[in-house]
C-alpha cells in the first residue's frame, strides 16, 4: 500500500479502481492517507470517484459479457448470488446500481446490472453518483475537509 501512496493521485486512482473490481481492498484507507498526507481533499474525491466508477463499470461489462464461468472464476461471484439480485433489479430498476458503493454487495450489484442487461447509461450515471456520494460522506465523517 505504501507504493500506492507514493504514487500520489495516480496511486489513489489505481487503488480505487482495484477496490471496485476483484481485489478485496479498501480505497477509503488510501484516500484518507492521501488527504492526511497533504493532497487536496476535493481532488482526491474526484480521482477516487473516477477510479472506483471505472472499476465498477468494468464489473458491469464483465457481467454484460454473460460468461458465468468468468464471473465465478475471476470475480468469485456465484450465479446463485447474481440470481438473488434479479428481483431487486426488476423492482427498483437500473438505478439500483447507485448502491454499488456498498461494501460486500457492491461488486455483485455492478456485475448483476451487466448480467441482466440493465441500460448501461443509467447504470453509469447512478453508479457514478453513488460512488461520488460515498467519498464525500467519507471525507466529512473523517474530518478530511480542508
Amino acid at each position: 500500500m505504501t507504493e500506492l501512496i507514493e504514487l500520489g493521485y495516480l496511486g489513489l486512482f489505481i487503488a480505487s479502481f482495484l477496490a471496485a473490481t476483484v481485489v478485496p481492498f479498501s480505497s477509503e484507507v488510501v484516500f484518507s492517507a492521501m488527504v492526511f498526507g497533504g493532497l487536496n481533499a476535493w481532488k482526491c474525491v474526484f480521482i477516487a470517484t473516477a477510479g472506483n466508477w471505472l472499476g465498477g463499470m468494468t464489473c458491469y461489462y464483465i457481467g454484460h459479457l454473460g460468461k458465468i464461468e468468468w464471473i465465478e472464476k475471476y470475480l468469485r461471484i456465484k450465479k446463485e448470488k447474481l440470481d438473488g439480485f434479479m428481483g431487486k433489479l426488476h423492482r427498483y430498476g437500473d438505478w439500483f446500481a447507485f448502491f454499488s458503493f456498498l461494501p460486500g454487495v457492491g461488486d455483485v450489484i455492478a456485475v448483476a446490472s451487466g448480467y441482466f442487461r440493465c441500460r448501461w447509461w443509467i447504470v453509469a450515471i447512478s453508479m457514478l453518483l453513488g460512488k461520488f456520494v460515498r467519498y464525500i460522506v467519507w471525507m466529512y465523517l473523517n474530518g478530511l475537509i480542508m
